[in-house]
């Protein structure tokens, strides 16, 4: 007899149906799991073997080969542990072979038995919805289950308890959808001194998803103006915290089923390599950059990044995804992010400040800043320069308006963005293109005379002169203006930097 439980195999934010088939056949004793299997999914034959044996079941003295199907499809991870498991006690008439067909199964087994959570249970969850299944899963995962769609959901702590709901002889309890946090407060804007440009730049990349560049000396505030940012930001929709958490669920983030409407942000360490950022390792998961999807990647010490690390983003921020292309694997990550970075002027931080500025100055800022290059920085829509604050600004009072002030007015711009979400098919100004770029940006006769003469002044190149009219957008739906102006457009290339040349 060959018994069949369904399962998965993760390919980026894609579970594709595996079928874990079981034969038990006569022959000297042998354990063989077939079906391209790495080395985690190799070695859960002895999980499995393990875990029967504490529940009292010892395998049967014949030749015993699991094959999961399709076997050109690559299986990885410890989740195959519990469909290989049921597949086995299905062969061996411990459970209804007929029965387990309206499910699809996932989970890492102990050695005692108990049922532990794997990564990318969320996505399993939202396959078996397509497939119109239930869904086997660790207890400590329902709740991230019952997320995806109305699915029957089996939250099981161990082996024993899952086989004896499948009898009937005790039910187990159907697990509740996790809780949706807020998100942790940070920083408010009321903590920052001074800094009144800065602060416009960010309230404009905050309301239209822009990346933005901060240029200024050590102990200016950017990281601070930044780590302010996420509380400007509004929250995730429905449909978007669902994204999200996909995102986390594959890389093994979810924690308890919790699903966070706070929007992503990650801040990697300068040291971070291409993999790290962008996604990849043996096993491909997803990167930096894909973990702050709808939300903001902040790097700090931009030009202290690896050259190559850094030019691994222009992709991502350009295509809003990222391919992972491997020998064994070519997988998409989603990567709709808002870049925020930070850099001082030169290697020393005070270049322009003649009591403490390096002997190099300038040379040193032009080969500091020269490790950015051109076409990253092209596509960085604002570019502001940060003071260094002084003690007299220091010891004034807090500003009258923090991040609740500017929240309002974010939200009501993007409010506006939305309501032609429709029309032009992305959900925020950072992403017009085409036909709509053309209708909602274009600019009226004075916006577009001076655009044109700063164009041809500046050299912008026709991604700087697109990410200006974006830019343009935002400035005035947060002026509540039905169009663009010029006073729009002279703002917007305010923040406009030319890049770098050699």
């Amino acid at each position: 007899m060959v018994a069949l439980v369904r399962t998965v195999a993760y390919l980026g934010l894609e579970a594709r149906a595996v079928e874990v088939q079981c034969s038990i056949a006569p022959g000297l004793p042998k354990f063989n799991i077939v079906g391209l299997a790495d080395k985690a999914v190799g070695e859960s034959k002895e999980r499995v073997r393990a875990a029967l044996s504490a529940m009292g079941l010892a395998l049967p003295p014949k030749r015993i080969t699991i094959n999961l199907s399709p076997a050109d499809l690559p299986k990885e991870g410890s989740h195959y542990d519990l469909p290989v498991a049921l597949a086995l006690l299905a062969s061996m008439g411990v459970t209804d072979a007929e029965q387990l067909g309206d499910w699809v199964a996932v989970g890492e087994l102990a050695l005692d038995g108990r049922i532990v959570p794997s990564p990318g249970v969320l996505l399993a969850a939202l396959h078996a919805s397509e497939e119109e299944a239930g869904l086997i899963c660790p207890r400590g995962q329902g709740s991230e289950a019952k997320w995806a769609s109305e699915v029957p959901v089996l939250a099981a702590p161990d082996l024993t308890a899952l086989l004896n709901h499948l009898k009937g002889t005790a039910q187990l309890p159907a697990p509740e959808a996790g809780e949706v946090e807020a998100g942790a407060p940070g920083p408010d804007l009321k903590q920052v001194k001074g800094q009144e440009t800065a602060k416009r730049a960010l309230e404009i990349a905050a309301a239209g998803a822009h990346n933005l560049l901060m240029i200024g000396p050590p102990g200016a505030g950017k990281s601070l103006l930044a780590s302010c940012l996420p509380g400007i930001l509004p929250d995730l929709t429905a449909t978007e915290a669902l994204e999200v958490s996909m995102v986390q669920s594959v890389a093994g983030l979810l924690e308890g089923g919790r699903i966070s409407r706070a929007r992503p942000f990650r801040a990697p360490h300068h040291s971070a390599s291409m993999a790290a950022l962008t996604g990849g390792g043996l096993k491909v998961k997803p990167g930096e950059v894909s973990l702050a999807h709808l939300g903001v990647l902040f790097l700090d010490e931009l030009p202290e990044f690896q050259r190559a690390v850094l030019d691994s983003l222009r992709q991502p921020l350009e295509t809003g995804k990222v391919d992972v292309a491997r020998a064994n694997a070519h997988v998409s990550f989603p990567a709709q992010v808002q870049l925020v970075a930070a850099m001082n002027p030169c290697r020393c931080g005070h270049l322009g400040d003649p009591a403490l500025a390096c002997s190099r100055a300038p040379k040193c800022a032009a080969d500091y800043q020269s490790k950015v290059s051109g076409p990253l920085l092209d596509r960085i829509d604002l570019h502001v320069e940060v003071d260094p604050v002084s003690a007299a600004d220091l010891a004034l009072p807090p500003p009258a308006e923090g991040t609740a002030e500017v929240a309002a007015r974010v939200a009501a711009a993007r409010a506006i963005q939305s309501a032609r979400a429709e029309a032009r098919g992305t959900r925020t100004n950072a992403g017009l293109e085409g036909d709509a770029l053309e209708r909602f940006a274009t600019p009226d006769e004075q916006g577009r005379a001076l655009l044109m003469q700063a164009a041809e002044a500046m050299r912008l190149t026709a991604r700087g002169y697109t990410r200006i009219l974006r830019v343009a957008r935002t400035i005035a739906d947060l002026a509540g203006s039905e169009g663009v102006g010029r006073i729009h457009v002279a703002e917007a290339l305010s923040y406009r930097r030319q890049p770098p040349r050699a």
